[in-house]
């Protein structure tokens, strides 16, 4: 019995001691067993354009979404409390939202840099005609949406455009000026020649030419009301003008309605759903589990039960008052009761859990193209009156909408005083794109360009709380968990 028990003691120290044996594979892929197929580029694509989410889902708790970053810094929209993103005074590094919207945009662009550099190194994986080349763009593209919003919000911020894979790359100093937008437009320039036409209906969604050149101009109009570059004003007429295939639709309300999301208006949206198992709303979504949220939270316009108490978000006096009683695009955005907001929850789908929506946010339409282009032609000494036109051609499709009538009336494009025709480009844009997202970045660049001047009496707001102060304001401040690692990044002035 003693020589049996010694055999098997050696048997077990034998096969304890074979290498081989802890040559294990591990319980899922990791980047050497990844990026072997057409498919694992796909899933890595897509992986880049679900960071999107992070901006918009709910976030545990409504009242902590970053989605009050987007739609209350400006004179649109107004809530009847202290509100940190709508009174400016107590914005603060430590601030959460505004932590969060900043680590969504650089884990958005170190995915992206993953992707190109994965692209870049693959040898002979791709087979599909034009599949390689459409990846690179669709990561160029959403790479420079990161830098746009880095710019329109922070200002000044790490620039990266390569993998982190050293340690001496881990704290970049920040940048100046309009270097994050410099980059923007380098990257939707790159991707306006790569990406495709359209997509076929499963892609529906992804961004396209269209989508490129779109967000091209518009970075371009951004740069060019800070730097006053007529050269800026014509590239980005050019990349206007190379737009195909896309039209004002004839109901307005369709740009907000979950039935009728990527329509012909629409260049680029974030494609809510809900994951296909248990969709669970107070759970992230990173591509790693079916349950987390990929919906978007709506609930401050509809005083949504996740609020918790908390209240609703309503449009401002100043809004309600710039719309014509008869232009139907004032109920399309408001209800005329209390002015709750109508946008994206008068035609909504809510999810399973009744908080998040499956209601795609709108990022780019084709009427923000138009007012951007007549902008461009007016700012750049070109024809008056086909600015007016392009004012004009977005008036006319309110006009028209099924409960139109007389109003807008078009502005008369006989009229040559470019001050009078701006203020119509500014109204217009105010009146269009209210309650969208889009009116701090207008707001913000007129006030660089000297176009208008920001200050409490502008804001108008509903707040008796408002303590907006410029230049300080212009931007957030930078979060302490950027300046806690990385002591080559400057915090912005007044903070």
């Amino acid at each position: 019995m003693k020589s049996i028990i010694q055999i098997i003691i050696m048997l077990v120290l034998i096969s304890a001691c074979n290498k081989s044996k802890l040559d294990l594979l591990p319980h899922g892929p990791t980047e050497l067993s990844y990026f072997r197929e057409e498919a694992d580029f796909t899933k890595a694509i897509i992986g880049v354009y679900a960071k999107i989410n992070d901006v918009y889902w709910f976030r545990a708790s409504g009242w902590n979404s970053t989605v009050p970053i987007l739609i209350l810094m400006g004179d649109d929209v107004t809530t009847n409390e202290d509100e940190d993103f709508e009174t400016f005074g107590r914005l603060q590094p430590s601030n959460g939202r505004l932590t969060e919207f900043y680590r969504v945009w650089y884990q958005l662009v170190s995915r992206a840099n993953v992707v190109l550099e994965k692209v870049e190194q693959e040898d002979g994986i791709y087979k599909t005609p034009d599949l390689k080349e459409h990846h690179k763009g669709e990561a160029l593209f959403l790479r420079g949406y990161a830098f746009y919003m880095l710019w329109n919000y922070y200002g000044t911020a790490p620039l990266s455009i390569v993998r982190i894979t050293s340690s001496d790359q881990f704290t970049p100093s920040g940048t100046t000026g309009t270097q994050l937008l410099d980059q923007a437009i380098l990257d939707f320039e790159q991707a306006s020649g790569l990406l495709p036409d359209s997509w076929n209906e499963a892609n529906r969604g992804r961004v396209t030419k269209n989508s490129a050149r779109g967000m091209l101009g518009k970075s371009l109009v951004f740069r060019a009301s800070v730097t006053q570059a007529a050269e800026d004003y014509s590239k980005a007429i050019t990349a206007f003008n190379a737009i195909t295939g896309v039209s004002l639709v004839p109901d307005f309300g369709d740009n907000f309605a979950f039935d009728t999301e990527n329509n012909a208006e629409s260049l680029f949206e974030y494609q809510s759903t809900q994951a296909f198992a248990f969709n669970n709303v107070w759970l992230p979504n990173d591509f790693d589990n079916a349950i987390g949220n990929l919906s978007v939270f709506w609930g401050y316009y509809d005083n949504n039960n996740g609020l918790y108490g908390k209240p609703p978000f309503a449009a401002t006096n100043k809004l309600v008052n710039a719309f014509d009683a008869d232009d139907p695009r004032r109920e399309e955005t408001l209800n005329p009761a209390d002015h709750m907001v109508r946008k994206y929850v008068s035609r909504n789908r809510l999810d399973q859990a009744g908080v998040g929506s499956i209601n795609n946010p709108r990022i780019l339409r084709y009427a923000d193209v138009l007012l951007l282009k007549a902008e461009a032609i007016l700012q750049s000494g070109g024809s008056t009156s086909a600015a007016i036109d392009l004012i004009n051609e977005v008036r006319t499709r309110a006009r028209n909408m099924v409960n139109g009538g007389s109003a807008p009336a078009n502005y008369s494009n006989a009229e040559t005083n470019k001050s009078i025709i701006m203020d119509w480009i500014m109204k217009e844009r105010f009146l269009e794109l209210s309650c969208e997202g889009q009116r701090w970045l207008d707001l913000r660049r007129w006030h660089m360009q000297g176009v208008i001047s920001l200050d409490n009496a502008f804001f108008n707001s509903n707040s008796t709380a408002m303590a907006f102060q410029a230049p300080k304001h212009l931007v957030l401040p930078i979060p302490n968990i950027e300046r806690d690692v990385n002591p080559n990044v400057e915090q912005n002035t007044g903070y």
